[in-house]
């Protein structure tokens, strides 16, 4: 060992010796009880974060103290790799996306190495790679077969200038990303996943309170998060009836207009209706006024989703056209609303604004009768005007204005109305699901290929299984006038239709990315596999015991996961029913945000190395300036230039508070970054930057490569012969001072044993510093015991520390001989609690006079309340204050305090 911590030359012998013995090749092996952690796959966007380094530490430190307790220990990782980052940087850069990602990979993974996580590479996998996704087409194909995937006609977001398709994300304020160009609603095919096949089961096992649920092991906030995705809705669906004819003089819909309400209660309040812009009587009406299809052309602009509409400024145009009230035969105006989509229900709602809050507002908006139909009792009288939280209430209200359902609560309302409309003949009770069929075709160069090809004469075909892969080309650069794919007749070249051998061409639409992270996890199980998508390495490996990841991909990716394994399932490719047996979503790492106006009314950002605070008299950042002097948009600021505090956010490179890791472990190295984001809070809350905090971690390492340095100057040969190898120490004669160091070891390590099995890293960490204080703070090193013990403590707190900073305990377990008799550290046994090492010769307890401490006493720890008494009443600071009275009581409180009361 070098007399000074040199972390470079530390990691470099670590990575050497783990190079040399492959240390994290990974085989199926009956003999040991399997353990499959996972993080989520990153995008090679061309550098790790510090969100990486915190969510694959925390999987490094499951795996390899679950390695040291004698699992078979599993740690994958690969690449996400396809995806529109890449079509980006390709028409920014001008390079074919393969190029762009492959040189990304081959960084990132550099970076992933240096930090010394236990993965085994040899299961590395690229969703671009034709190996890879030659499965996702297989699989496709499969479910083709079985009705699983379809085709139909979707509404997607189009570019008129770039002639291509949008994700609801690159559509800002109603225009493309790219061209600023007026967004588009066009009908295109394309094809689909049922996943609403599966969305009673995919409910039933996520949801809480539910006897079949089997995810326990996931977070609350998850799963409920899940389950609101899935949305089951019990209500009422039922058709207003009329007599509006098409250009055919046909009934439109045979003449009922569908709805579907979870308050089928509230029907005698309905005022209005409204129709989606794309329903068949806004398509009749909009025929015959222009002003009409104006407004539809307007609501084709924006987003498609639920969650982009409940935020939209809500606008609706009168039809002229009317329904009938299914109950009353009142006449209901039919209007137009932006806010109602096609694709959910049946692309029409009934409108109740005296009980709903969207419509209620709808309706003063274009002065609507409002009638209320239901009442709280000890409410104030209603207020059309302004809305109040009771309307709404279904828990307490009941019926008025409602003829022979008035005095009805929520529940038997809904059964008392649905069973008169079923009576017409114009409704039924139903279960209705917010969960759609999963549209994966995109418009788009750098995916999946779809298999199919398409033939004039016999339509869509499903390439044959010997054809596959359907290979990318990987030589393409997308030049932003839609996807390449289209114009590239080496794609196209000498494709013929597999039914009837005719000149055809191939699809061109690629899957979307979901698809690629909707099985990663059990390619990797049987990664070089070529002839089968899974096979023995998932029946040995899956379901995965541990899946960690970011809270953002909690509902699609989960969910489509799911959703892919039961199909997998089903298909009889697997025998497990959910992939993911518990999950942990780490917290995000945040960091300080600085910013100032520039002179033309821009916003830019400083990097926290070049800022200091502003403090109030009470130490509260009340704002910041700068320290070093910056080069700006408004030329050189000088130091002490005031610029403008934000708090704290998440890094991001686009506001300069993002911490590069290469930077970090070049400086402290690789163990310190580990250390410091296991440190400074647990998994699962967000991490507040501290460059305080990082050297703080820094000097603890060099404390404790300190520590070893010294053991190996001493030269405890002895003591190492003694304790290495051997778990039982109870031989040995300790003395005094001796026990005292083993018991502090010993109780922190009962409690860190503890956090590691909750997997709170962060008391982990705290509990190695209480063993360095322990063992620095002891002094007995001269005497035969107490160097045993030396020996032995240090030998766990190194064990204690090894999942967190692996090279450091490595090199010194190596040095300092532990691995002569106890093995390598990777696969050292995890250190026992001495349970001897826990019995107390002596107790202190705190003595107080009349409820006031004044002082300390040792008692033997198994003297009786007689015995604590007397030690009690003979100390001298006791006698002080009793001042020779004779005590009324002495109250004992085994374990912790001695009381005299005078």
């Amino acid at each position: 060992m070098q007399d000074k911590y040199n972390h470079i030359e530390v990691e470099r012998a670590a990575h050497a010796h783990w190079t040399a013995q492959d240390a994290y090749r990974v085989t199926e092996d009956d003999s040991k009880p399997k353990y499959y952690a996972c993080s989520m796959l990153p995008y090679p966007s061309g550098k790790l974060h510090m969100g990486h380094v915190r969510n694959y530490t925390i999987n490094d430190m499951l795996s390899r103290q679950l390695r040291m307790k004698g699992y078979n220990v599993l740690m994958p990782m690969g690449w996400d790799a396809f995806g529109l980052p890449a079509e980006n940087a390709a028409l920014k850069n001008k390079v074919p996306p393969a190029k762009w990602t492959y040189e990304n990979i081959a960084y990132m993974k550099k970076q992933m190495q240096a930090m010394g996580l236990a993965i085994d590479w040899s299961r590395e996998i690229a969703t671009c790679d034709p190996d890879y996704y030659k499965w996702n087409q297989w699989l496709f194909l499969k479910m083709l077969e079985k009705g699983v995937a379809y085709r139909k006609t979707q509404t997607v977001n189009w570019d008129p200038v770039d002639q291509t398709v949008l994700a609801n994300e690159q559509v800002i304020d109603g225009r493309g990303w790219r061209t600023g160009a007026l967004v588009e609603k066009r009908e295109i095919p394309g094809y689909y996943l049922a996943i609403t096949n599966y969305a009673q089961e995919l409910l039933d096992h996520v949801q809480m309170g539910n006897d079949k649920a089997t995810l326990t092991g996931w977070p609350d906030k998850v799963r409920l998060m899940q389950e609101n995705w899935i949305g089951k809705s019990a209500g009422v669906r039922f058709a207003f009836t009329h007599t509006i004819q098409g250009a055919d003089g046909q009934l439109i819909q045979d003449g009922k207009m569908f709805v579907f309400t979870t308050r089928a209660d509230t029907v005698m309040g309905v005022t209005f209706c409204a129709v989606a812009p794309e329903h068949p009587l806004a398509q009749h009406a909009a025929a015959s006024q222009p002003e009409l299809a104006a407004f539809i052309e307007e609501c084709k602009k924006g987003g498609t989703t639920e969650a982009e509409l409940a935020v939209k400024e809500k606008e609706g145009k009168p039809t002229g056209l009317f329904v009938t009230h299914p109950i009353t035969g009142a006449q209901v105006e039919v209007w137009i609303g932006n806010y109602v989509l096609m694709s959910y229900g049946d692309g029409a709602v009934m409108g109740v604004p005296a009980h709903d809050e969207r419509d209620f507002a709808f309706a003063n908006k274009y002065n609507l009768p409002i009638q209320q139909v239901v009442t709280v009792a000890g409410q104030d009288a209603y207020d059309s005007k302004t809305w109040h939280d009771w309307y709404g209430d279904k828990e307490r209200g009941v019926l008025i204005h409602s003829g022979a359902f008035d005095g009805l609560n929520h529940q038997d309302g809904v059964q008392a109305v649905a069973k008169v409309l079923a009576d017409k003949g114009l409704g039924e009770l139903k279960t209705t699901w917010r969960l759609r069929d999963w549209g994966i075709s995109r418009q788009r160069y750098w995916g999946t290929p779809i298999p199919i090809i398409h033939c004039e004469d016999c339509g869509a075909q499903p390439v044959p299984e010997k054809d596959l892969p359907v290979v990318l080309p990987q030589d393409l650069v997308p030049d932003g006038s839609g996807n390449p794919l289209v114009k590239s007749e080496a794609f196209h070249a000498g494709v013929v239709c597999p039914c009837c051998g005719k000149p055809a061409r191939r699809e061109t639409d690629t899957m979307d990315t979901f698809v690629d992270s909707s099985w990663y996890f059990m390619r990797y199980c049987d990664a070089k596999n070529s002839e089968q998508m899974v096979a023995g390495g998932a029946d040995y490996w899956m379901p995965m015991d541990q899946y960690i990841g970011g809270v953002e991909h909690a509902i699609l990716h989960l969910l489509y996961a799911r959703f892919w394994t039961k199909v997998m399932r089903d298909l009889g490719l697997l025998k497990i029913d959910e992939p993911f047996t518990k999950l942990l979503t780490q917290g995000m790492v945040l960091n300080h945000i600085y910013s100032r106006r520039t002179a033309k009314g821009a916003k830019e950002y400083f990097w926290p190395k070049d800022v200091e605070h502003v403090l109030d008299e009470g130490g509260k950042v009340i704002g910041a300036k700068l320290k070093n002097a910056v080069d700006s948009a408004d030329g050189m600021l000088p130091v002490g230039t005031a610029i403008d505090y934000e708090g704290v956010g998440t890094m991001s490179k686009s506001k300069n508070n993002g911490i590069d890791p290469q930077e970090l472990i070049e400086k402290y190295g690789a163990d310190t970054a580990r250390l410091y984001t296991m440190f400074t809070a647990p998994p699962e809350l967000t991490l507040e930057w501290n460059d305080a905090g990082v050297e703080g971690s820094y000097r603890f390492l060099r404390r404790v490569y300190n520590f070893g340095h010294k053991l190996l100057e001493l030269d405890y040969a002895a003591a190492q012969e003694a304790t290495s190898g051997l778990t039982d120490l109870s031989q040995v004669q300790f003395g005094k001072d001796a026990k005292a160091l083993r018991l502090e070891i010993h109780t922190v390590l009962k409690q860190v044993e503890y956090d590691y099995s909750r997997m709170q890293y962060n008391t982990v960490v705290s509990g190695a510093m209480k063993m360095i204080n322990a063992l620095e703070s002891f002094k007995a090193t001269d005497t035969a015991d107490g160097q045993i013990a030396v020996i032995e403590s240090f030998g766990i707190l190194l064990r204690v520390l090894y999942p967190a900073t692996p090279h450091l305990t490595h090199v010194m377990w190596s040095e300092l001989g532990y691995a002569n008799k106890q093995g390598d550290l990777l696969d050292a046994a995890w250190p026992q609690v001495d349970a001897s090492a826990l019995v107390q010769d002596e107790l202190e307890l705190m003595l107080q006079v009349n409820g006031k401490l004044r002082g300390s006493i040792l008692v033997p720890a198994a003297a009786d309340k007689a015995q604590i008494e007397a030690v009690a009443l003979a100390n001298e600071e006791a006698q002080k204050f009793i001042l020779g009275a004779t005590p009324k009581k002495v109250i004992v409180v085994p374990g912790r305090l001695v009381n005299v009361v005078v």
